[in-house]
């Protein structure tokens, strides 16, 4: 009988994908391996690793009790190669296996190890994904823009999700307008469902600490779920107790809040612990119920239906080089206040104070809180991917890259955003309370005290005017512009720029 490894990746967890489907478990052998290579690529987050490392072990371990022969390869292993197709070699070399079955990663330098990989390696789709990649070609096949709205349109005609008969519930497709609400003084935040370190954990955690504690971010407390079991426990309470405030506050950010009504499952569904289209399902399964209001449950199943195979479609289908584009040229380098040195910027310290202790923020955070100040100070956009990449426990490129290089740094000429998402002081002082108490006034334009987002924000535009002066949705601010007298434009600009050059000494901002 011909003996195949299956290759099952870190994001793969999942008894149903692809490679361990067209397997046989008389025979084939499954493949895991902790692996430098994977681990450190960029200096990932130790909780993002931790959780990766725990994942993987208990995925193990239900694969052994359901019959698979498993070879896994720890991290501290004498014998480890180092990367995922050296940990193929040698298992074909203990196993005689000749060949090898793998689900397509989400990621190119993946996707290209493999398909150049010294043994023959056969990559099948990743069917955990609602819409396969000819699907969303088709869709884009001949559209001058690609917009998110037009797209999730079809993958809920396709699902049937929330939609009465051919038209969608509630006589509109999209409720965005009604989930843009400020935070609202006194709201109670539920809390995320935690869980106890359990042995296989607690071993994962000390080997995490002993390579990895040096990196960016608090290892513990560590809470996350580890098993499938557990991230459907995780999506339950949400469900149970923040999904109905979910919509009306999806926007906000509180000080020392750094869950309000979020769900923090994308980690779970992006490694595989939770199926995205059941997650749908059960969200949709409690506006049916009538638990949670049609508002909230469209918003959120908007971002996984929509947007997630959205950019999923838009990551492979622009190639390998998606991750280097930069068409506004910006070369400044991250600067520290990134990795947690000091910052005078209350809303800066509290998104990446947050992630460092959490390895999460939520999506305005990452927009319009750090996303926003990399893209106004025109920061190198691979290393912002960079970053963001490394520090997020849900961060792999496939998701990442669309939402960074195109979303938030318009990196890729607006292939994803029609216009840059940048905004001065205003949006985050009505969307937040960061404002109160920060050492720079929101309301102060110009001079002493300044709000940074105040001075960039005008700089950024008059820098890429040639760019942007005409598009539509940009016209109202440049007539503002040239309506300011010429000495404050002028302050503005000197004092923007004097400001990011202390960005570039290193000096506190």
């Amino acid at each position: 009988m011909v003996s195949r490894l299956v290759l099952v990746l870190g994001d793969q967890l999942t008894p149903t994908v692809a490679a361990l489907s067209a397997a046989d478990k008389t025979s084939d052998t499954v493949v895991m391996a902790e692996v430098a290579d994977e681990a450190s690529y960029v200096q990932h987050h130790p909780k993002k690793i931790a959780f990766l490392f725990s994942a993987m072990r208990h995925f193990a371990a239900e694969l052994s009790e359901a019959g698979w022969t498993v070879a896994y390869t720890r991290l501290d292993d004498p014998e480890n190669t180092g990367s995922i197709v050296g940990e193929l070699l040698r298992r074909a070399s203990d196993t005689g296996a000749d060949a090898v079955i793998a689900t397509r990663p989400g990621e190119w330098r993946l996707i290209e190890a493999l398909g150049t990989a010294p043994l023959p390696v056969t990559q099948l789709e990743d069917t955990r994904f609602i819409a396969r990649h000819s699907e969303f070609d088709a869709w884009a096949e001949g559209r001058k823009e690609l917009r998110l709205e037009y797209f999730y349109r079809e993958m809920r005609r396709k699902t049937g999700l929330l939609m009465d008969g051919d038209q969608p519930e509630g006589g509109k497709w999209n409720f965005d307008h009604d989930n843009r609400k400020p935070p609202k003084r006194g709201e109670n935040y539920p809390d995320v469902l935690q869980f106890p370190a359990d042995k296989i954990t607690q071993e994962v955690l000390a080997l995490v600490e002993g390579r990895f504690g040096d990196n960016f971010g608090d290892l513990t407390p560590f809470w996350f779920a580890t098993t499938s079991a557990q991230a459907q426990k995780a999506l339950t309470h949400w469900i149970a107790t923040a999904l109905p405030r979910f919509g009306d506050f999806q926007d906000a950010m509180v000080a020392d809040q750094a869950f309000m009504n979020h769900s923090v499952i994308a980690l779970y569904i992006n490694a595989g612990l939770l199926d995205p289209l059941e997650v749908c399902r059960a969200v949709e399964s409690a506006y049916a119920r009538g638990d949670a209001p049609l508002n909230a449950v469209e918003g959120f199943i908007r971002q996984i239906l929509g947007w997630r195979e959205y950019v999923r479609g838009i990551y492979f289908r622009e190639g390998p080089d998606y991750t280097r584009r930069n068409v506004l040229d910006h070369k400044r380098k991250l600067p520290g206040m990134f990795w947690g040195a000091p910052t005078k910027m209350r809303c800066v310290e509290q998104a990446v104070g947050q992630t460092r202790e959490h390895a999460y923020a939520h999506h305005i955070q990452r927009l319009m809180v750090t996303g926003n100040f990399a893209l106004l100070a025109g920061i190198d956009p691979y290393e912002v991917h960079e970053w963001y990449l490394a520090v997020y426990a849900d961060a792999y490129e496939w998701v990442e890259a669309p939402n960074v290089i195109g979303m938030s740094q318009f990196a890729d000429g607006g292939i994803v955003a029609s216009k840059p998402y940048v905004s001065s002081g205003n949006y985050i002082a009505k969307m937040s309370d960061y404002c109160a108490g920060c050492l720079y006034s929101v309301k102060t334009k110009t001079g002493q005290g300044a709000c940074p987002f105040n001075l960039l924000y005008w700089d950024f535009l008059i820098r890429h005017r040639a760019r942007f002066a005409g598009n539509p949705r940009m016209a109202q601010m440049y007539r503002t512009w040239d309506r300011m007298a010429e000495d404050r434009r002028q302050t503005v600009l000197e004092e923007a720029g004097a400001l990011l050059a202390s960005l570039d000494a290193s000096e506190v901002i």
